[in-house]
């Protein structure tokens, strides 16, 4: 008779090994637990950091086809993530939007980005940061290089948004940027530049 015992009689049920092991409940609360872990740890490497006012303008710019045709003047940047006098007047760039919202556009490009290619060929950008400024219209009027305190950004703002002739601010050892030393995006710092110079005319 002891022939017709089934021969997993004695096998482990689920119900035992989940006793001998982790139950489904304990699997859960592990599984939470490692995704609060996660969430916290995300928010201590910078998560509960307000944005930097670089990347806060960039991620807030309008694209530059739409900048130049609502009516309003536009100071446009051409910048990058890397490039130190770009976030240092980054500050200075983020006060001057929030001042003049409404009545002036403040845009930034990323050099590094493919898309803003023809624009970088087209301004002539060899060194960051560069401003290009337009007026209502949508003409480009100025060109300023190099790194600007907030008084200048300020004076430049005023004369864009008053349609006044725009002031020459002198270049120098003050105003640091980056210049371009290949056909493409290698770039390298230095002490610049001169006054700010008219931009090429925008054509039709």
């Amino acid at each position: 008779m002891s022939d017709s015992t089934p021969q997993n009689a004695s096998a482990t049920t689920p119900d035992a090994a989940g006793n001998a092991g982790l139950g489904r409940r304990e699997r859960v609360l592990l599984a939470i637990l490692a995704a609060l872990l996660a969430v916290a740890l995300l928010l201590l490497r910078g998560g509960l950091q307000p944005a930097a006012p670089l990347e806060k303008l960039a991620r807030q710019s309008l694209d530059l086809p739409v900048a130049l045709a609502d009516g309003r003047p536009t100071l446009v940047e051409f910048y990058a993530d890397w490039c130190e006098a770009c976030r240092a007047m980054a500050p200075a760039m983020e006060t001057i939007e929030q001042q003049h919202r409404g009545d002036l556009d403040v845009v930034l490009l990323n050099v590094d980005n493919p898309r803003w290619q023809p624009e970088i060929d087209r301004y002539e950008v060899n060194g960051i940061p560069q401003l290009e400024l337009f007026n209502a219209d949508g003409v480009a009027i100025g060109r300023s290089l190099g790194a600007r305190s907030r008084a200048e950004l300020e004076a430049l703002s005023g004369a864009l948004i008053a349609q006044l002739p725009l002031p020459n601010l002198p270049g120098g050892a003050s105003t640091p940027r980056c210049i371009r030393t290949t056909a493409r995006a290698s770039w390298r710092p230095i002490v610049p530049t001169g006054p700010m110079k008219p931009g090429p005319a925008r054509s039709a």
